[in-house]
Parts: structure tokens; sequence; C-alpha cells
């Protein structure tokens, strides 16, 4: 397998913790989303991803599976241990839990849309960052009211679907200096989550592509 990535990509950042978890090699092919006019516009790479976007995972017999989500349940159903609940009403808890990050929060503030502020409406970066902030802070206060606050982790004893998804989120706030006060939980949970060596593999600042 082939996991086209940027290391400083949140979406990519759940996939690489779930090859960890699953124990699956995939040979990691940085594309870089700002050099040059960023590979992800390439010929080569638009054929791969139409949306020109990352993850992409490409398979050992050349079939792609493009949204970040999509290649984690892919990955789920390859090879355990379990990142989704057996029973079908908790699975479907942990997926809208799951998707009120990769689908509501992730999405309005990532590299194109902040560019786009600029680009069209002549914001300023302050004003991208005013923007990031609002969605953050209401997405994850939304987050922490649907998590289990009986369990280590968002939804169990072992990190799941939830957990890969809100660890990459939380390293982005940090990032762009959202207060995380009133956010205690996912703090604690990411914490934990921080604890093990999948996570900590797939961080930014530990892949190969990344530039400072």
């Amino acid at each position: 397998m082939k996991l086209y990535t940027y290391w400083r990509s949140t979406a990519a950042y759940r996939v690489r913790i779930a090859l960890n978890l699953k124990g699956v090699l995939a040979e990691q092919v940085p594309v870089h989303l700002l050099r040059g006019g960023g590979d992800q516009h390439t010929p080569a790479y638009r054929a791969l991803n139409p949306l020109r976007a990352v993850p992409c995972l490409v398979l050992d017999d050349g079939r792609t599976i493009t949204q970040s989500l999509a290649i984690i349940e892919y990955l789920d159903e390859l090879r355990p241990p379990p990142l989704l609940p057996a029973d079908i009403a908790r699975r479907a808890q942990v997926r809208a839990a799951a998707q009120l990050i990769a689908c509501d929060i992730h999405p309005v503030n990532n590299l194109r849309v902040g560019a786009y502020l600029k680009d069209k409406f002549g914001r300023s970066q302050a004003d991208v960052v005013s923007w990031m902030h609002h969605w953050m802070q209401m997405g994850l206060h939304a987050f922490q009211s649907l998590v289990s606050p009986h369990t280590p982790f968002c939804f169990g004893y072992e990190p799941g679907v939830a957990d890969l998804c809100l660890t990459p989120q939380l390293y982005n706030a940090r990032r762009w200096g959202l207060e995380l006060s009133g956010l205690e939980r996912l703090v604690e949970i990411d914490r934990l989550c921080m604890k093990r060596r999948e996570f900590l593999d797939a961080r930014p600042e530990a892949q190969m592509d990344r530039d400072d």
C-alpha cells in the first residue's frame, strides 16, 4: 500500500494513527500542499484524487481510497483490533462524533478555505484565525458533550475512531492558539492517547516530510 500524505494534514494524521494501531505497513508518499504551488495540483496526483486533497490510500492492486474516514473504516474491516463498537447503535454514535470533527470542524478550517477567505474576500490572517477559532470552539464543545464521561477514551477502554479524529484536531487547535478551557475532558483523552506509541509515531513532528 501507499499512503499519500502531508505531515501537517490532520486528515492524514488520523489515517497514520489507524495504520499504526492496525499494524499495517504503507509506504508514505509526501504530497507537499504548499511548496511550488502545491504537489496536489499536479496531473499525476489529480488522477489519484480529483479533489486534490490528502490523504489518499493506494491499495496493492492499484485501487484508490480517498477521504480519511473511508480509509479508516477500510482498515478497520481489514484486520483487528476494532476501532468501532459491535453494537450498531453505539457504532452510529461513534461515527457521528467522528464526523462532527471530520465533516463539520475540519473542512471549514483547512488550508484552502483560509486561502479563499484571503483571496476572495480580502480577509487578513487574523480574520482567518478568528474564523477557525469560532468553528473549532463550537465543534469541540459539541464533541465533548457526545463522548462517554465514564471511559478513559472517547467511547471505551481502547482508542477508537473518535479518538483518531480528536487528537489531530486538538493538535490543530493548539497550533492556532485556541483556548482549551472548558474542554478538560478532551484534553485528558488526548493526554492518554499520546502515551501510546501508535499516536506518538503519527505526530506531524515525527514525519519524514516535516518542513519547518
